[in-house]
């Protein structure tokens, strides 16, 4: 499990197991955000696998998958929330950690939103979702 800090208190990472579950917590996050659609992928773990097994961590789990077809999502305000508290580092997932680093960015406000661009393209990231969104 690779995680990329964007900030202080937001990674992301790409898919994680069950069993990744207790390390989450122990590197110090408290919110896990799972933005992957169960069956994406054959042999993918399922939400609720991965959500007692982050409840039985300490974790606060919140299932919000997105897909490219209708980013950021109906959760996308929710997800917002979850961003933002810095009271509680939150770690989010997806196939790859791409959507997720996305929808990170297209969190910030207009004004803030180049500059998060840049830090996640730095990252590797790919942000052509971020990117369509601000543009729409």
């Amino acid at each position: 499990m690779h995680i990329v800090k964007l900030t202080n208190w937001v990674a992301v990472c790409a898919q994680i197991t069950p069993a990744h579950a207790p390390h989450i917590a122990a590197a110090g996050y408290r919110v896990l955000v799972n933005n992957r659609p169960d069956g994406e992928e054959p042999g993918q773990p399922s939400s609720a696998e991965i959500e007692a097994a982050a409840r039985a961590a300490g974790l606060q789990y919140h299932y919000l998958p997105i897909i490219a077809a209708t980013f950021p999502g109906e959760d996308f305000a929710r997800m917002c929330e979850l961003l933002r508290d810095s009271s509680r580092p939150v770690l989010a997932f997806c196939r790859s950690g791409t959507r997720c680093a996305n929808l990170w960015v297209a969190s910030h406000p207009a004004s803030e939103r180049e500059r998060a661009l840049r830090q996640a393209q730095q990252l590797g990231y790919d942000l052509g979702l971020a990117a369509n969104y601000a543009r729409g």
